[in-house]
């Protein structure tokens, strides 16, 4: 009987002559935790989409061994069958079924007339989220009552359901709380513990160390190496994804900061199904040229529904005054936005940010098509030359300029998203989580440009919830919890404890 779970030896896939993976190996022992790490577009996603047969048997070379015996899965179901269960970057829920449907889509429990057995179901469902310390959730609800975080989760019990014993995480952590974030890692020990396998899929290096046994890193479709966690730390991982050592991931550079250029007064938005609720509560900052002002909160603060409300998009109640350049404006969707000179790159770019089917240059593109419009017709020879400017600038990885987006990976996609903001020349540019989902690499990128928009007169609003990210690069941090804005402080000497203190609601002493 061999010692691995799983094999994957010298692993090929192309797409139209371009591979995308080659020669890739991983090995995964029962029991064992494998952290799966590389830049956007190295690769993982595809080689998990061999595994899990959403890319079948005889659309790629290589060999998969599984408990021993070659793997030759057709579809899902066949992998699913096996043990193998994959929970993709991007959820894969239906929204207006309940959380126990999801669970138990394609399998629902029967009576002897054939019909589905809701009770029996519920139930089940129940003692699933019983296991992962989720009692709260109503199984009968349908999932769109509940945020990402818990979705992902629901993701979780599906997989239990399915009795894995391969579970492979691609970027699980993405969108979840601290707390949920802890509630995943210390299950993921728990499965470890009673045999289960995982293939652990993530940019967050720190989350790799804690739960991998063992490190993969590939680059550029290419294995680079695999060593036991306990013989590396995360600037090690760090200098085999990227091919070089990165001692500075902030790189800070110096740039003016001018008179004030935007400024917002008094903004409350109300929630969309809750006229009685604010989630904005009488917000009030300025925004200089050249500045770069960060975001910062817990989940929930209402700085989403700040960043919707300034660029026109947020769909309910709403109030407060918005002024560009001294002068008030009105901004009642975002072509107005986009008008005035106030860009938005979005929190969720698959809902938001995209439109998947077409081509990654016409995404870029479409933020200003009137440019290349003409008498009614598009130049399409001054719109492709744009485009092929515009991907080699943000460095984007497409195997041609016309790929749906779609196929590119969720930094790559970001990257895209960016660029098509940076077309109308921005005088305000709205970043809200810019560098979720994307590896270390891309960040590093997206940082250059930002300081490069600073030093160009660009006003910047970021807003993230990576604490060391928001103080790594901003000039200025405004802290907002629970709609209000409880904090804005000169980011000199400024630590994640003050920044904290004062989203939870902490007396605050200083203030700028």
């Amino acid at each position: 009987m061999s010692d691995y779970l799983l094999e994957m030896h010298d692993i090929t896939k192309d797409f139209n002559g371009v591979k995308a993976i080659d020669g890739i190996h991983l090995q995964v022992r029962r029991g064992e935790c494998v952290g799966l790490c590389g830049e956007n577009g190295a690769g993982k996603s595809t080689l998990m989409k061999v595994l899990s047969a959403v890319y079948p048997y005889g659309t790629w070379s290589g060999q998969i061994l599984w408990e021993g015996k070659e793997l030759k899965a057709r579809n899902i179901r066949e992998t699913e069958e096996a043990g193998i269960v994959i929970i993709h970057q991007e959820l894969m829920m239906v929204p207006h079924l309940t959380v126990a449907e999801n669970i138990f889509l394609g399998s629902e429990p029967r009576n002897k007339a054939g019909f589905i057995d809701y009770d029996l179901m519920n139930a089940q469902a129940e003692k699933l989220m019983a296991r992962l310390k989720m009692s709260d959730i109503n199984v009968a609800l349908p999932v769109y009552n509940y945020s990402g975080g818990k979705q992902q989760l629901v993701e979780i019990a599906k997989a239990l359901n399915k009795n894995a014993k391969l579970l492979i995480l691609d970027e699980p952590t993405s969108a979840l709380t601290t707390s949920e974030t802890r509630t995943l890692l210390d299950l993921i020990k728990e499965f470890k513990a009673n045999g289960m396998a995982c293939v652990y899929i993530s940019h967050k290096l720190d989350e790799v160390a804690e739960i991998a046994d063992t490190v993969t890193v590939i680059r550029d479709g290419t294995h680079i190496g695999t060593q036991p966690m306990a013989e590396l730390d995360t600037n090690k991982i760090i200098t085999m994804m990227v091919g070089r050592e990165m001692k500075n991931l902030f790189p800070r550079e110096a740039h003016t900061i001018g008179e004030v250029v935007f400024e917002a007064k008094n903004i409350s938005c109300w929630d969309v199904t809750n006229r009685e609720r604010k989630v904005v509560d009488n917000v009030s900052f300025e925004l200089r040229k050249g500045e770069i002002l960060g975001v910062a909160g817990l989940v929930g603060a209402g700085r989403t529904e700040l960043a919707c409300k300034l660029f026109g998009c947020w769909n309910g109640d709403h109030e407060g005054k918005i002024f560009l350049e001294g002068k008030e404006i009105s901004v009642r969707a975002p072509r107005d936005a986009v008008r005035l000179g106030i860009c938005m790159v979005p929190e969720d770019r698959k809902r938001h940010g995209i439109v998947p089917l077409m081509g990654v240059g016409y995404n870029i593109t479409m933020s200003v098509l009137k440019r290349y419009t003409s008498g009614g017709f598009i130049q399409s020879e001054a719109e492709l030359a744009e485009i092929q400017n515009q991907i080699i600038r943000m460095k984007v990885k497409t195997a041609e300029p016309l790929l749906p987006i779609a196929s590119l990976s969720g930094g790559n996609q970001q990257k895209a998203v960016v660029a098509k903001m940076l077309l109308p020349e921005p005088k305000v540019l709205i970043l809200d989580e810019p560098t979720r989902g994307i590896d270390v690499g891309a960040k590093y990128e997206i940082y250059k440009l930002i300081f490069e928009l600073a030093k160009q007169g660009v006003a910047v609003l970021m807003i993230s919830s990576e604490m060391p990210e928001v103080l790594g690069i901003s000039d200025r941090v405004l802290v907002m919890g629970e709609g209000k804005l409880r904090g804005n402080f000169v980011n000199e000497g400024l630590t994640q404890e003050k920044v904290l203190a004062a989203a939870i609601g902490q007396p605050i002493t200083e203030a700028a």
